[in-house]
């Protein structure tokens, strides 16, 4: 595994935290399928919450939000409709999130959830 996937592995499991701590349910990490993959699934009360994460170590290229593209937002939009497909008991109002996580040396990292983002 390289620097930048443990820095992505990273950056998930502190936004798993911080999305613990604001009350939602992680039902997934790291989901997969032929089509790709899942970042995070939660449910936030009675929402089916799908989320990417983006994780830097600095905003030396551009905030992490930035990455996340049109394209990316209709691959996230296939990917939730896989995970419903592969797991009919979950139902509920659907939406997707994106957390971005700066995970800078020697500071303590700081997450920012945007919530319905598409």
């Amino acid at each position: 595994m390289t620097a930048k996937d443990d820095l992505g592995r990273r950056g998930e499991l502190l936004a798993a935290q911080h999305l613990r701590g604001q009350g939602m349910t992680v039902l997934d990490i790291n989901w997969r399928c032929s089509q790709g993959e899942l970042d995070l699934v939660a449910r936030d009360a009675g929402c089916l919450v799908f989320i990417e994460v983006k994780t830097r170590s600095g905003t030396g290229y551009g905030h992490p939000l930035e990455a996340i593209t049109p394209v990316k937002f209709a691959r996230l939009r296939r990917l939730a409709s896989a995970w419903l497909e592969a797991h009919p008991a979950e139902r509920g109002e659907t939406r997707i999130d994106a957390v971005a996580v700066i995970a800078a040396r020697g500071a303590a990292p700081v997450v920012e959830h945007l919530r319905g983002v598409f």
